[in-house]
């Protein structure tokens, strides 16, 4: 009889593990804690993460001049945008962070987002000091290498970053939940877990 309790007692523990709330989400980190200034879109202040407070928040890190890895990841972000419903979308934003301030201006992102037909009422593209850019860096553990430095005739310097291919998904209450890579990353995976915090 002790043997029998004993082995349900194992399964209901192996059961709650298994389907434990936090098994699709291998992190737990509070990104809150240090709050960085920067322009959005439109050159208005915001506080990152505070902006995003309340809303289950998909973010990624990239550089407007990028040729491949950054328009890729930027894509796939919409194409989770595309399969939520409006009642989701009303609780869920996207923000993408410029790691190369100097070029990615204000007017510089919101270009780069109105090619892409970006809702800005869903979506944040924020540029920052050197400051803020190095912490959120840090925050996201998030590396970007400036490479192949040259100078145009007009003596304008070009360079190009090596870089951490990421899109961050952040829960409601300010914690990074999960990271995938932003250039291949498995939609439908990233649409399930939004729609899991979401309920």
């Amino acid at each position: 009889m002790q043997k029998q309790i004993k082995y349900i007692f194992f399964v209901i523990l192996t059961l709650i593990y298994i389907t434990g709330c936090n098994e699709n989400f291998p992190i737990k980190q509070d990104i809150s804690r240090t709050q960085n200034e920067f322009l959005n879109e439109d050159s208005i202040k915001v506080i990152f993460p505070e902006m995003i407070k309340g809303k289950v928040t998909l973010v990624t890190m990239i550089y407007t001049h990028c040729p491949d890895i950054c328009p890729m990841t930027t894509h796939n972000m919409q194409l989770v945008e595309s399969k939520l419903s409006k009642d989701e979308l009303d609780k869920v934003h996207f923000v993408v962070i410029t790691f190369d301030p100097n070029r990615d201006t204000p007017y510089v992102l919101k270009k780069y987002a109105e090619i892409r037909d970006i809702n800005f009422n869903r979506w944040s593209l924020l540029s920052g000091n050197e400051q803020s850019t190095k912490e959120v860096l840090l925050k996201f553990d998030i590396n970007a290498i400036p490479i192949d430095s040259s100078y145009d005739e007009k003596g304008n310097l070009s360079y190009y970053f090596i870089h951490t291919d990421r899109i961050s998904l952040i829960d409601q209450k300010g914690q990074l939940r999960k990271n995938y890579t932003g250039s291949i990353a498995d939609i439908n995976e990233i649409v399930n877990d939004i729609k899991y915090l979401l309920n």
